[in-house]
């Protein structure tokens, strides 16, 4: 499959936040993009139009005006949004890790980030700017504004900043030993960022964890009964399952799991919502976002 270089106006409109009919208004009366057109006369933009807009963008939503920006070169607005950046970091940051999305640009995915720790820590950097884009990403995808490669690329190198802070974090010693934490995915679930960044949380808060990542059996974590004594089992249900429900799924847990002994199941994901209405078993806790699983850390270890 050809990774995405052609966009509609109403990609435009998904990766900018600005609408079509503004985009127009900004193409007519100030020549600011330069589409092509097909057969059938409808616009296609390539990617230098995708990104002079994401500039445009940017210098709009910081307060000037349209028609001081179209009377910029490319070069000149260029300028002006660095000097923009250093005050509106977080804005700057959503575009460019934009802009490297589409360019499969890793240097600029990289200094963009080093620039974004500089005045705070990781754990600030993830929810502050992360999980917006993560978030932004996951509807322009859905939305088929961007194909699999722009998410893929951009995920695994969010992938990678965890795992390099995950790996700092395992050097220092663990304070609760208590229960182990153990980590997993369920069967053909893939979507990893989350349960990355739980253990993450859980290293960085002191406790002892075991990290199974993607594509796990319930069958599989009868291995792990055989070496620790108080697991705490925690899985991130993005899609998975799919061929049976989660409450289905918690029951098999328990009779593959918990025959000689009942053991926590801590979930989270976007599956996990269809259990809103439903009557949990004790050992299962569900949290809504990353940060309900923080907060609920701390409450957890002034009661263990």
């Amino acid at each position: 499959m050809l990774v995405k270089t052609q966009f509609s106006i109403r990609d435009l409109e998904n990766l900018s936040g600005v609408k079509a009919h503004t985009i127009r208004i900004w193409e007519k009366r100030y020549n600011l993009l330069e589409p092509e057109r097909t057969d059938t006369n409808i616009r296609q933009y390539d990617l230098d139009n995708l990104k002079k807009l994401l500039n445009v963008t940017f210098l709009y939503n910081e307060g000037y005006k349209i028609s001081k920006i179209a009377a910029l070169s490319e070069n000149d607005i260029a300028v002006v949004v660095q000097e923009q950046a250093e005050q509106k970091k977080d804005d700057f940051a959503l575009t460019a890790f934009k802009t490297a999305m589409f360019d499969f640009d890793y240097k600029l995915f990289a200094d963009t980030y080093s620039k974004v720790l500089e005045d705070r820590n990781f754990r600030e950097v993830f929810f502050e700017v992360f999980m917006p884009l993560l978030n932004e990403i996951g509807m322009l995808w859905q939305t088929g504004t961007i194909d699999p490669a722009h998410e893929r690329f951009i995920s695994e190198l969010i992938k990678q900043k965890i795992i390099i802070h995950t790996e700092a974090e395992m050097r220092q010693p663990r304070k609760y030993n208590e229960s182990v934490f153990v980590l997993y995915l369920p069967y053909e679930e893939i979507h990893e960022i989350g349960l990355l960044y739980a253990n993450y949380e859980l290293l960085k808060g002191g406790f002892t964890s075991v990290y199974l990542g993607s594509n796990i059996p319930i069958t599989s974590l009868k291995h792990l009964l055989k070496h620790y004594e108080n697991i705490i089992f925690f899985s991130y249900f993005t899609v998975k399952p799919d061929e049976e429900s989660v409450m289905d799924y918690i029951k098999r847990f328990d009779k593959l799991i918990c025959q000689k002994k009942t053991y926590p199941l801590w979930l989270m994901g976007a599956k996990v919502y269809e259990l809103a209405d439903s009557v949990l078993p004790e050992n299962v806790k569900t949290f809504s976002d990353l940060s309900q699983l923080s907060e609920n850390l701390v409450r957890y270890k002034r009661t263990n």
